[in-house]
């Protein structure tokens, strides 16, 4: 395996593009715009930077990193690759058209994998023409700092491409955990719920955002509160990730709150909006409840 395609060049694909270019892969890095390809790749010469400026990195190896990464808006560009891994919106909808775009144009051997958080690894298998050759390949954001991916077989999934996965995620010093192919898998599984408590228990006007999120890390040590966090993985991922839950299961314990309802209705999304449950367009994020 030597080139790696990545559908996607937002947060996610950039960050799988960064890693998979310093391991030393070809990769070949697509969106639907060529202006969202060369910001992500303006991205990754900055991070790349920094890796520099901590000494994580040489010049050089950033240098070769970065030259090892060509952009696209062609998915015919992916003939070659032995490796394409998705990281589109998370909409199951629009995964599946990407896959079935793909399915005449990878040469026969070439593995697929999705990036999805939350969605059927076996359902979107169905639409690829080689669900043998497919399985989920969940990474963290952001990619270069989170250690951890999650491999998730589907149905039809071979066990040489869960390994062709397992030596795939090492050689990008990552650590792999397998995942049953069940409704969030493992990571959001238990995450998303207590987020979306969060979000129950601020709306129930039990706690503050500043309250809510001060006692969960130093009650519980965690290194960040819930609703930062919440804003960190963006509020409309993270009621994406509560509806396929609490329609995967039928169980109404995932039942999205309604104040993240209201918060995505409002184009309030975290971070990448500039406003969550707090308000980052100031210096310092300022919260907003």
């Amino acid at each position: 395996m030597q080139t790696i395609g990545v559908i996607g060049a937002g947060l996610m694909g950039n960050g799988i593009a960064h890693v998979a270019a310093q391991a030393g892969y070809d990769v070949v890095l697509s969106d639907v715009a060529m202006e969202r390809c060369e910001a992500a790749r303006a991205t990754i010469a900055k991070n790349l930077a920094r890796q520099v400026g901590k000494a994580v990195l040489t010049q050089d190896a950033a240098d070769a990193a970065l030259a090892r990464i060509s952009l696209t808006t062609m998915a015919a560009d992916f003939a070659s690759a032995d490796l394409v891994i998705e990281a589109a919106t998370e909409n199951e909808a629009v995964k599946i058209q990407i896959f079935q775009g793909m399915a005449t144009l990878l040469k026969p051997e070439a593995l697929l994998a999705s990036n999805t958080s939350s969605i059927s690894i076996t359902r979107l298998a169905a639409a690829t023409g080689r669900a043998d050759r497919f399985c989920g390949l969940h990474f963290f954001n952001p990619v270069p700092l989170m250690a951890l991916v999650e491999i998730i077989p589907g149905l039809a999934t071979s066990p040489q491409t869960t390994a062709a996965m397992q030596g795939f995620a090492a050689r990008l010093g990552k650590t792999a955990i397998l995942a049953g192919d069940a409704p969030a898998f493992i990571v959001n599984r238990v995450l998303c719920p207590m987020l979306n408590e969060a979000i129950f228990a601020l709306g129930d006007g039990v706690g503050s955002v500043t309250d809510i999120d001060t006692g969960l890390k130093l009650g519980a040590n965690h290194p960040m509160g819930p609703l930062t966090l919440a804003d960190f993985v963006g509020l409309d991922t993270l009621l994406s990730i509560m509806r396929v839950m609490q329609e995967g299961t039928g169980d109404p314990k995932y039942r999205p709150a309604p104040l993240l309802v209201k918060y995505v209705e409002a184009g309030w999304l975290g971070r990448k909006s500039g406003r969550g449950f707090y308000d980052y367009t100031g210096a310092e994020p300022v919260p907003t409840r």
